[in-house]
């Protein structure tokens, strides 16, 4: 009697502990991506501020300080900019990574309401026969 109830049972759960591990291996790859590009990101940023810097102590008079002014300025807008490309690269990784997840639920969903009414139907079935 309760045979047909435990496979059932046993076999959704093994769907959702299927579906749990690829999306934890979305997750991951997800943030495995984000950190590579921050890390890059921030190591560029440090690589060109401290370039500026090292031309900066090197500056004595007036006129090395004059020169100065547009290259710092040039250094802070391409930091500005690679942050904010930074930014979007990984709000579009993530939104990607989201949407697989989304996928990947809702076939779950569908999956787990078909067998549902596969289950009420054959229940029906079974009290029709009685």
């Amino acid at each position: 009697m309760y045979s047909p109830f435990n496979e059932q049972f046993a076999a959704a759960t093994r769907q959702f502990a299927d579906t749990a591990a690829q999306v934890n291996r979305l997750a991951l790859d997800n943030a495995e991506a984000v950190f590579g590009l921050q890390l890059s990101a921030i190591e560029e940023r440090v690589n060109a501020t401290f370039a500026f810097l090292g031309e900066a102590a090197e500056a004595r008079d007036l006129d090395s300080f004059k020169t100065l002014w547009p290259k710092s300025v040039q250094v802070a807008r391409e930091n500005i900019e690679r942050a904010v490309t930074t930014g979007q690269e990984v709000l579009g990784r993530s939104l990607k990574t989201q949407e697989a997840i989304a996928e990947l639920a809702k076939a779950q969903f569908e999956s787990f309401a078909k067998n549902g009414q596969a289950a009420k139907a054959a229940g029906k079935a079974a009290n029709a026969a009685r």
